[in-house]
């Protein structure tokens, strides 16, 4: 499924990250940008030790904002690493700090001319935010962000679940509406 939102689109698709034949794909990365489980876990094996060599330079990076390596050994140029909230009850900061996730990665990947990015679902895995929310926060920060610049053709949230493919399917739906 995929919308046109100003010069660019926004596709939602099932898949595999670490497949994505696109300029930079996202990482939903832990603070210390030490790899990890999930998302962040398989990027970094199928990227290879470059990735964790770059990370390894950049002192970390804090919830809501992200930074650019190599691609490693991945078809995308580069990996953006998204630091997401850790969810507890949606008042403590975690909508802005998870919108923060998606425009700060989309700046840094225009910053370094990649014009297509692929996103995964920034922490609806183990950091627990609920799905439908989470959704809806990512499809509206990247139409906000579409509609405002011309820098990025393409944005393509690879998603690996049924569950997670039709929130952000729904949220998808509902803004092109």
């Amino acid at each position: 499924m995929k919308i046109n939102v100003g010069n660019g689109t926004i596709e939602v698709v099932q898949g595999d990250i670490t497949k994505e034949s696109v300029d930079a794909i996202v990482n939903a990365a832990n603070s210390g940008l030490r790899g990890g489980g999930g998302v962040d876990g398989a990027i970094h094996r199928a990227g290879g030790p470059a990735i964790m060599d770059e990370c390894r330079k950049l002192g970390g990076c804090d919830t809501g904002d992200a930074k650019i390596t190599t691609g490693g050994k991945l078809s995308a140029k580069y990996v953006i690493h998204a630091v997401g909230p850790l969810y507890r009850d949606g008042k403590h900061g975690e909508p802005e700090l998870l919108s923060s996730c998606y425009r700060r990665s989309l700046e840094v990947a225009a910053e370094n001319g990649a014009r297509t990015v692929a996103f995964p679902a920034i922490s609806c895995g183990v950091y627990g935010y609920p799905i439908p929310e989470a959704a809806r926060i990512a499809v509206d920060t990247v139409s906000e962000f579409l509609e405002g610049h011309d820098s990025i053709d393409t944005v393509r949230f690879v998603l690996f679940t049924n569950d997670v493919l039709e929130a952000f399917q729904n949220s998808l739906e509902s803004s092109a509406t």
